[in-house]
């Protein structure tokens, strides 16, 4: 008997679900006959093919849970449809949590829609920050969490019917910008590549940071199609220019390869010009560009050519959450490659070597704006490192806050508040530059300055120091008459706090790229400092290297 109820009870849901759906279908095509959405009568049935094996993500969501959130949440016809359909291509698996918390995508999209619109769901925004700032082993079955999922999907769906509206892209391109299913490296590389792939083609020619990296993905095929290259052994040899060694003609046919050297050389020679190449080389490896053959270029050279070609996928799939239509200013900061670039609309100003978050102190990815600078900064020091290093510090020496020019505020939950006065040796250095979020992540100046003469610059708890905060500060008020840079520089040396507020904020955008071209053409690779690489390429590829 019980079996019979839930028989009937799956009917009428069934077909309550398929009429509610047709009722939309006629409600668009009849009484919206003016709006821009078509109503495709195709739309996609669920794909049953993706499962738990080769699905990208590992959770999926319950498809009561979307009906539920559409009959409650969901006004618009064509977001209830789009959101149907964007889930039936997935087989209703998640599209912004994995077990481990929110995806890259999520990330990515969050700094994307925060860049291009002024519309605030605070609510939201500030249960992504809690969960971004905590381990989550995320439960596909939590209320909250499928909550959060479908709200981001109603956003999603929102601002791709919006942003498409005034191209020729069809607006259901933008599903894929999350992957689907693992497939194996190159026959993804060749599905991107290929002819019959109309709609991405259109897109790489709205996005020049894709375009850039899809053509470098067809050059590391073809490379790879051919044999790639072969690996040059690993030799702590201080080579000289002027001088023969076996191992140059490997390192010469590898860099002729890829295209560093120019000219066709088969002696055991070490020229000038490979000297020259290998500049060439190190300068888009984040290596200190001295012409000089070291274990860290071998080693860079032997990468295989599928696990470049994996690199190549992985950062266009980040690509696509970049602002292809920028206005004014904006500052973008690349954790991996420890820089921090301004530009005006597409117009490059200004390039500053930073340090960021040491591993286990991860700078978090997100975007926000730069509101304020605060000249002779306190550093107020952060909980987690006043109960993890400065009280075992002031236990062995009782003069430690005293030396270090540190003072205690109050004491909170026992716990004392530690600030750090203003000073050249507050480690602040001498300005802050704020854009407020709940990381609690800023630039500033540091008195430590030999950092930046590191190729490697993963030294902070989190934020984000600035190899010349004294540039940035002239930069930021050039348009305000009475911040001269004498002014700045006395407000720099200050023993109390000068807070100004921009005029005008400027957006910054925190975001991680391994691969990338560069404004000059040049295809750029960095290590993968948080081994985020090597997440995405386990849930994206069945091959994963």
């Amino acid at each position: 008997m019980k079996k019979g109820l839930i028989y009937i009870s799956l009917f009428i849901l069934l077909v309550s679900s398929a009429c509610k759906r047709q009722n939309r279908r006629l409600f668009a095509k009849k009484i919206l006959p003016s709006t821009e959405v078509v109503v495709d009568e195709s739309a996609p049935s669920r794909d049953y093919s993706i499962t738990k094996e080769n699905a990208y993500n590992d959770l999926f969501l319950d498809s009561i849970s979307l009906d539920t959130f559409l009959r409650e949440k969901v006004t618009e016809d064509s977001i209830s449809e789009n959101m149907l359909d964007f889930y039936n291509v997935r087989n209703f698996q998640f599209a912004w949590f994995d077990s481990k918390g929110l995806t890259e995508q999520a990330l990515g999209f969050r700094s994307l829609y925060k860049y291009k619109t002024d519309s605030v769901n605070k609510q939201l925004d500030a249960k992504l920050d809690a969960l971004l700032q905590r381990e989550n082993i995320i439960d596909p079955k939590d209320p909250s969490i499928v909550k959060i999922e479908l709200q981001l999907t109603k956003r999603f769906v929102e601002y791709s019917l919006s942003t498409f509206r005034e191209t020729d892209l069809n607006h259901k391109h933008f599903e894929t910008f999350i992957p689907v299913k693992k497939q194996a490296v190159l026959f993804l590389a060749d599905s991107i590549l290929s002819d019959r792939n109309k709609e991405d083609e259109k897109y790489a020619f709205i996005n020049p940071y894709y375009h850039g990296l899809k053509d470098q993905l067809e050059k590391f095929v073809a490379i790879h199609k051919k044999g790639g290259w072969d690996t040059i052994p690993v030799s702590k040899t201080k080579w000289l220019t002027g001088k023969e060694y076996p191992e140059m003609r490997l390192i010469k046919k590898r860099l002729a390869i890829t295209g560093e050297l120019k000219a066709i050389d088969t002696t055991a020679l070490f020229t000038p010009e490979l000297a020259e190449a290998i500049k060439k080389y190190q300068s888009c490896q984040g290596i200190t560009p001295d012409g000089k053959i070291t274990v860290t270029v071998i080693r860079n050279l032997n990468v295989p050519s599928i696990i470049r070609i994996q690199q190549l996928i992985i950062n266009m799939e980040r690509m696509r959450w970049m602002p292809v239509n920028k206005e004014g200013k904006l500052i973008l900061v690349n954790i991996p490659e420890f820089m921090l670039h301004i530009t005006e609309g597409d117009k490059h100003v200004l390039h500053m070597p930073v340090v960021v978050g040491k591993e286990g102190h991860n700078t978090t990815m997100f975007a926000d704006d730069l509101t304020n600078i605060v000249f002779s900064p306190y550093w107020n020091v952060p909980p987690s490192i006043v109960r993890k290093e400065m009280l075992p510090a002031m236990e062995k020496n009782r003069n430690y806050l005293a030396r270090n020019h540190m003072e205690i505020v109050r004491y909170s939950n026992g716990l004392p508040e530690i600030r750090q006065v203003p000073g050249r040796t507050n480690s602040l250095g001498r300005v802050k530059f704020l854009f407020p979020n709940s990381f609690n992540i800023y630039f500033h100046d540091t008195p430590a300055k030999d950092l930046f003469e590191k190729d490697n610059r993963a030294f902070s708890h989190g934020c984000i120091r600035l190899s010349d905060a004294v540039k940035m500060a002239n930069y930021l008020l050039a348009d305000v008459p009475e911040w001269t840079p004498e002014k700045i520089e006395e407000a720099m040396n200050k023993t109390t706090e000068k807070w100004v507020v921009l005029k005008q904020s400027i957006p910054v955008i925190i975001t991680y790229y391994t691969a990338w071209v560069d404004e000059n053409g040049l295809l750029n690779f960095r290590d993968d400092i948080y081994k985020n690489d090597k997440e995405v390429a386990a849930k994206m590829f069945s091959d994963a290297k």
